[in-house]
């Protein structure tokens, strides 16, 4: 399903793989901030539209996705949210992550540790990257799909789960990462998924 990199330090979706990717995966870089992340999603989502519609799916049954990239310091997710689909209140077990919405509009509750739970509606376009200390939900609570374009880093932390968003501890401790070479991560993303 993927292609590789000439460096074989980075897979790329097919349809993904041209050179404004490849120029912008980094396949040198162990840690990316949320910043950079976040740039990353707006990069893909903003510039690489029509593979990304080419690729995108839905399914009424779950949530859809696809890996659209994958280094030893990042992966890279398309994921489609049809009405009402959403994710139960989560961390990233210490990962830095981002999200850019593609298509559609998303709800986000989200909570940093002994802070407030905060709602935002992120609509085409919108980005946010956060670091490893945040938990949150997201919920398509529109009538129309919606799609978004994820990144984490370090690649392959399992998130934690929780009954609500109130109920994440004071301090978010990070799960240990998996610092795997690329092809061991390959098989772990293919059996996981976002």
């Amino acid at each position: 399903m993927t292609a590789s990199l000439s460096s074989a330090r980075a897979d790329l979706h097919p349809l993904l793989d041209v050179p404004l990717l490849r120029d912008h995966i980094h396949p040198e870089r162990e840690l990316w901030t949320p910043r950079e992340l976040r740039d990353l999603t707006s990069l893909v989502a903003g510039e690489l539209t029509t593979p990304l519609l080419e690729v995108l799916q839905f399914d009424a049954s779950q949530r859809w996705w696809a890996r659209l990239g994958l280094t030893e310091g990042v992966e890279l997710w398309l994921l489609s949210w049809l009405p009402g689909q959403g994710t139960e209140p989560h961390d990233h077990g210490g990962a830095a992550g981002s999200f850019t919405v593609l298509t559609g509009e998303l709800a986000e509750d989200y909570r940093y540790p002994g802070g407030p739970v905060r709602s935002a509606t992120r609509e085409v376009g919108a980005a946010i990257g956060f670091g490893s200390g945040r938990a949150h939900q997201v919920l398509n609570k529109g009538l129309l799909p919606a799609s978004s374009v994820h990144a984490y880093s370090p690649p392959l932390v399992p998130t934690r789960e929780y009954a609500s968003l109130a109920d994440i501890p004071d301090e978010i401790p990070p799960l240990p990462a998996q610092r795997l070479p690329l092809d061991r991560l390959r098989v772990l993303a293919d059996q996981e998924g976002p």
